[in-house]
């Protein structure tokens, strides 16, 4: 069983966050999701955090390859809307944002879905 790993999330991770809250991100369908803001790809290691912590998600299905509008879940929105360890708000100087990153499942190669950390 995989444990369950807890990260801060950075002013990367909150910009990206409010460019998916603000309807200008889309995710391409894919096991590693990639995150495009304004068209433009965005650090594919921050995208896949955000992705697998459950903080954003495709807003529709589409095929794998295939782009669609990425929006915050229910846990996504709750980060940005704060309050945060600290009293603060996200964004703020001191603000602290702990996410529990959930475990993922994986396609092996021999076909059958997998647990992976």
């Amino acid at each position: 069983m995989c444990t369950r790993l807890q990260s801060e999330l950075n002013h990367r991770s909150l910009a990206m966050l409010r460019a998916v809250a603000a309807g200008r991100a889309e995710m391409s369908a894919s096991s590693e999701p990639d995150l495009f803001i304004d068209g433009l790809g965005c650090d594919y290691v921050t995208a896949h955090g955000l992705a697998h912590a459950e903080l954003i998600r495709p807003a529709r299905l589409a095929l794998v390859g295939h782009r669609a509008r990425a929006e915050l879940t229910e846990a996504g929105r709750a980060v940005l809307a704060g309050p945060v360890e600290g009293g603060r708000g996200p964004g703020q100087t001191g603000a602290r944002v702990v996410a529990v990153l959930a475990p993922v499942a994986v396609l092996a190669p021999d076909g059958l879905a997998r647990r992976a950390c």
